[in-house]
């Protein structure tokens, strides 16, 4: 291709189209005397050097996955769970099985992306890995149990619930319980691990989708915009109307909403015998 016979638009289109040009092109655009032109050539190279950095960093996330794969553990599940902090709502796990080093660009800690990228991520995820699954536990369930213990048994449910059953098992943080599978906690496993990272994803967007859904049904809390987690506006909605059968009896702010509508409902019942 001659690239001296093509007009900057024509050369800024080819390169929108396409994600690697050959690198007699590349060399060309470097080459070529117009200023527009050179410009191209560097925005070329800067994206291709993020690439490369990209790549790297997460070739450094599979070094979990990597090693278990030197010692015979063919397939590797990566859970983890997602609402452990909010005032409401369920605690949810998702377990993620990634076929070998799969390119997912931006793969991390849920926590470091944005809404619109999780979401975009979770759908790679879901289309790429061999295998996933997610489990939740109940309010009624974190009421009874605490909080902790529910996230380890959604954690357990995900992994059971994959279709394709893993070889070895890699956690979040902490053990899960009554697993009969071997598996390794990973603290900060979300950050440092691809198919934990990929797990916090799926497990917060569809976290996420549900409290969407409750705020259909309780729109007085604004749970499709906080996820029930304990912000001003949420805070504030609680000393309002109180809590809502998807709050948590057991946390703090919850417990005093209730425990101060049922000081009222005394006072009212004394007041008129």
């Amino acid at each position: 291709m001659n690239v001296a016979s093509l007009k900057i638009a024509e050369i800024r289109k080819m390169l929108d189209r396409s994600e690697s040009l050959s690198e007699e092109i590349i060399a060309a655009l470097a080459q070529d005397p117009r200023a527009g032109v050179r410009e191209i050539h560097l925005r070329l190279m800067r994206i291709k050097s993020a690439r490369e950095g990209e790549r790297r960093r997460l070739a450094a996330l599979y070094r979990y996955e990597d090693e278990l794969k030197t010692k015979g553990f063919s397939s590797v599940a990566g859970v983890d769970e997602a609402g452990r902090g909010p005032l409401a709502g369920p605690v949810v796990a998702a377990a993620v099985i990634l076929p070998g080093r799969a390119e997912l660009f931006h793969l991390n800690d849920s926590k470091k992306l944005t809404a619109a990228r999780r979401e975009a991520l979770a759908g790679e995820i879901e289309k790429t890995a061999l295998a996933w699954a997610t489990g939740l536990s109940t309010v009624e369930e974190i009421n009874a149990i605490n909080i902790h213990q529910a996230g380890l048994l959604a954690m357990r449910r995900a992994v059971l619930g994959l279709k394709k059953s893993p070889a070895f098992v890699l956690a979040d943080g902490f053990a899960i319980t009554g697993l009969d599978l071997p598996q390794l906690p990973v603290i900060g496993g979300d950050g440092k691990c691809a198919s934990i990272a990929a797990a916090s994803i799926v497990a917060k967007v569809f976290r996420d989708k549900l409290m969407d859904d409750y705020h259909q049904l309780y729109p007085q809390y604004g749970f499709s915009r906080h996820k029930g987690y304990g912000t001003a506006e949420h805070l504030q909605a609680l000393e309002r109307c109180g809590p809502c059968p998807i709050h948590r009896a057991g946390y703090g702010p919850v417990r005093d909403a209730l425990e101060k509508r049922k000081n009222s409902r005394d006072t009212i019942l004394n007041y008129y015998p």
